[in-house]
């Protein structure tokens, strides 16, 4: 006796595994995003220009209340000022930060003080300016 057995072609598609991975990797996207931003919170004032490509540099960021900082590192402005003079025998290239809302007083005599430090490389960091073109 044979019996034929008619088998059909299962045309579904089981997405339950592609869910399951879809949302793993979405909590996964979701928890990893905020630790990719680091460094100090500056309100970087915007202007137009290119980006600069990532290297080893020294920066200086002065947040709003004169807050000063050496690559990451609070500190005062007296030692801010020792801590260049230092670094200028290596002759670096400095970044330096400045919110937008700090006086261009501050942000001038820091500059100059970079400069007597010895530093001759200085470069101002701000925002691409977004153009409506």
């Amino acid at each position: 006796m044979k019996t034929s057995r008619h088998r059909t072609v299962m045309s579904e598609i089981n997405v339950t595994p592609l869910v399951d991975v879809m949302l793993v990797l979405l909590i996964i996207f979701m928890v990893t995003a905020p630790l990719l931003q680091q460094g100090i919170d500056v309100n970087l004032p915007k202007a137009k220009g290119r980006e600069l490509p990532a290297e080893e540099r020294v920066t200086i960021v002065i947040k709003k209340g004169n807050q000063f900082f050496l690559n990451e590192t609070a500190m005062s402005r007296d030692a801010l000022v020792k801590k260049l003079a230092a670094i200028s025998k290596q002759n670096p290239q400095v970044f330096l930060k400045a919110d937008r809302d700090v006086p261009y007083g501050v942000v001038a005599e820091i500059m100059g003080e970079i400069k007597e430090a010895g530093i001759e490389k200085l470069g101002m960091v701000t925002e691409p300016s977004i153009s409506m073109q």
